[in-house]
């Protein structure tokens, strides 16, 4: 399959919050993460609870989504951890930048307008690094446009579920993270394309510390909020 162009895609307005929750759970274990979105999701739901972002770090671990396929999977042994987010497969871990919002979505539910605001989110922090990103026609996440260094490469990856109007999982940043790691599988089932962090394509060590408040600066973002509207 052939990569297409990146295409800007406009934001969708979503629902009027009067703040957004960011917690650091720091390096956090997948089904302990796994649990605490779900305690959290519940709240949210229930009204006791407002939008909350979790970031964290993850030990190594692949996931894979319901779509993935036998081809992707590492064929050495490797565990995978299903779960339910949309998407193939995919590796977190040290060095990635994992950010779970759970936000509820106004009617009538905009699931692509939602992943567009995660996407702006990432391209908003890269930008801000001083590193040109944007999107690919029928590709979730955030990629870097081929150039002398190599084809399209995704800097950021986009998993979401939606659940009773309220939203799951969510993004990871690459920053400084063991690229090698794909290697053994076939990142989001795309072959046609690479996969870089904020370290390689600035040639300096970009870390999760650094990033991580630079991502809590755009998160309003996926309130609908406009960079002036959020006065930055």
């Amino acid at each position: 399959m052939a990569v297409g162009p990146l295409l800007p895609r406009p934001l969708a307005p979503a629902a009027p919050f009067a703040s957004l929750e960011v917690r650091d759970l720091d390096l956090l274990d997948y089904a302990d993460a796994r649990q605490e979105q779900q305690r959290v999701h519940d709240a949210v739901v229930a009204g006791t609870a407002g939008p909350t972002v979790l970031l964290l770090q993850h030990p190594s671990v692949y996931t894979a989504g319901p779509r993935t396929a036998w081809y992707d999977r590492p064929v050495d042994g490797t565990p995978v951890v299903e779960t339910d987010r949309g998407g193939r497969i995919t590796w977190h871990g040290p060095g990635q930048l994992v950010g779970y919002p759970i936000v509820r979505l106004p009617d009538p539910l905009d699931v692509v307008a939602y992943v567009r605001r995660v996407e702006q989110v990432l391209i908003d922090v890269c930008t801000e690094f001083g590193l040109a990103t944007g999107r690919i026609d029928g590709r979730s996440g955030v990629w870097v446009s081929a150039d002398d260094r190599g084809p399209e490469r995704k800097i950021a990856a986009i998993g979401v579920r939606v659940a009773r109007s309220v939203t799951l999982h969510g993004f990871a940043l690459n920053c400084d993270c063991d690229l090698t790691a794909f290697d053994r599988i076939v990142p989001c089932g795309i072959r046609d394309a690479g996969v870089t962090s904020l370290s390689v394509e600035l040639n300096r060590d970009v870390t999760v510390a650094e990033a991580q408040p630079v991502i809590e600066r755009n998160l309003t973002t996926l309130l609908g909020l406009s960079r002036d509207e959020r006065g930055s």
